[in-house]
């Protein structure tokens, strides 16, 4: 703490004296959680003799940026006020909550709060609170504890860019991570008895996207979106063993790639290629762990279980799938490492403030030279889809008869695909767009299954040793014969994507 408030990034922005106040804050909900299942918290904070209540809407979180909708009232003590509450988009939902199974505490924080006011040159107006304290949650008939230190830039007036390049400044030089977590999910966290949050590891959602939406907005928000399954994956990918984290944040890397490309017309290149080339860093990172665990999970155990009565091969399999097992775990500790890094925090932060920078519509040009600046999204998005499903019906027609490349290359068309799609698909509800990107999704899930079959061969190739021959080649005839397999299922899937109808209007 005394190096965070000496650190040279705030001295010429600070404006006053450091003030410190102990609060207490008693977090309330129904003993099922109906608030949080709709992503409501409801709060009372004491800060001396002063006590305010306070009810939030939905969060949106991604790179450390926390925004959502937020109503605070004065009230005489710690109870809840129902009164004011009425005033609120929730009122429906606090009100049928209180009546049905009535709000209880579930946790409670005690924090020494650091207080600083920050002025940037642009005229910003920020404070920075400094958090030490604890969350308290009664579970199984005692009282369970764990710390807060965390630092908070909170945006009062002006651009929040200014609080990103604070944060990269401070986490260039200090061990600072950053947290996708409120206070009140961790303290739902604590009450559950999970050792970290969130509960489950957290896939793709969509972007609500007005209908006349600009293309720029879009690309923002759904670039948020993509960061925050980024970010949100971090915490349980270190602490748990469960590889669906790992999963979930690759497909995070990937589609945050996938959508900063789109917004490099709009943006500045010189921030977003070197952006661009960090998550792709991760991803590689993020790539080989899962296919570790693809290979060891989910290739191994039937091929092990068919020859192991076979003399010749069952001790050169049994060999090799312990050296796989090694891999996985040196894979998974070289993706742990680098999440839990500066490098990782640097990366949320700088992607954070390309988020949240204002793109340029007016001197955006499309990648095919057309003005795209201040034109709606759903009108750019109907260009990039039809040219991009174009790409992959060409890749797609010529599938029956093609090698490992053209099929990796129409694998990689028709997930640069289904990310478009799925990026925009709210801007055109209905059911011929669910029909599309259900058919593309199995297209592309049939030919993941022919890369892995790939894959496994290239890594069972790493793992064979000198006495091993007829192991490594037990693998590979098992794959080529688990590829063939997968002909007709892929062939079927074709027809239904062909048969299913683009969902963007054709002009």
């Amino acid at each position: 703490m005394p190096k965070l408030l000496r650190h040279p990034a705030l001295r010429p922005l600070r404006r006053g004296r450091t003030r410190t106040a102990h609060t207490s804050s008693t977090y309330f909900d129904t003993p099922d959680f109906r608030l949080q299942r709709d992503g409501v918290v409801l709060r009372v904070r004491q800060t001396g003799r002063r006590w305010v209540q306070t009810l939030k809407g939905p969060p949106q979180a991604s790179g450390g940026l926390h925004a959502r909708a937020e109503y605070e009232w004065p009230v005489e003590g710690p109870k809840i006020d129902m009164s004011p509450l009425a005033a609120t988009p929730w009122k429906k939902l606090v009100a049928k909550a209180e009546q049905d199974r009535g709000l209880v505490a579930f946790c409670t924080t005690e924090v020494e709060r650091k207080t600083l006011d920050l002025e940037f040159p642009d005229g910003t107006v920020a404070q920075l609170c400094i958090d030490r304290g604890e969350i308290r949650a009664p579970r199984a008939g005692r009282m369970a504890e764990t710390s807060i230190a965390e630092v908070e830039i909170e945006l009062e007036s002006g651009d929040a860019g200014n609080l990103f390049r604070l944060g990269i400044a401070l986490a260039e030089d200090l061990p600072l991570a950053v947290m996708s977590e409120s206070k009140a999910a961790r303290g739902y966290a604590l009450r559950q008895g999970m050792s970290f949050a969130p509960a489950a590891p957290v896939s793709a959602k969509d972007v609500v996207l007005a209908a006349d939406a600009q293309t720029t907005e879009a690309l923002a928000g759904i670039a948020r979106e993509c960061l925050h399954q980024v970010a949100a994956n971090a915490s349980g990918l270190i602490a748990d063993d469960d590889p669906e984290w790992i999963h979930q944040m690759r497909v995070g890397t990937r589609r945050l790639r996938s959508c900063l490309s789109l917004m490099k017309p709009f943006g500045a290149e010189r921030a977003l290629d070197p952006l661009i080339a960090e998550v792709k860093w991760l991803a590689g990172l993020l790539g080989r762990a899962r296919d570790w665990d693809v290979f060891v999970m989910d290739t191994l155990p039937p091929l092990a279980a068919w020859f192991a009565r076979d003399a010749n091969t069952a001790p050169g399999i049994k060999r090799l799938r312990e050296r796989a097992v090694r891999r996985r775990r040196a894979a998974r500790n070289e993706a742990r490492n680098a999440v839990a890094s500066r490098r990782f925090q640097l990366l949320l932060l700088a992607a954070g403030l390309v988020c949240s920078a204002p793109l340029d519509a007016a001197n955006a040009a499309t990648a095919g030279g057309e003005r795209a600046g201040g034109s709606r999204a759903s009108e750019f998005a109907a260009k990039l889809l039809a040219r991009r499903h174009r790409k992959f019906s060409d890749l797609a027609a010529a599938l029956a008869h093609a090698g490992n490349e053209e099929r990796h290359a129409a694998r990689i068309a028709a997930k640069r695909l289904r990310y478009v799609a799925e990026f925009f698909s709210p801007l055109y509800p209905g059911k011929r767009t669910r029909t599309y990107l259900q058919t593309l999704a199995a297209t592309q899930d049939a030919l993941g299954q022919f890369n892995d079959a790939v894959t496994a061969t290239t890594l069972a190739g790493e793992l064979s040793g000198l006495n091993d021959a007829a192991a490594a080649g037990a693998v590979r005839g098992w794959v080529a014969a688990h590829a063939a397999a997968i002909e007709p299922p892929l062939a079927k899937a074709l027809r239904r994507f062909n048969a299913a109808k683009p969902f963007w209007p054709s002009k």
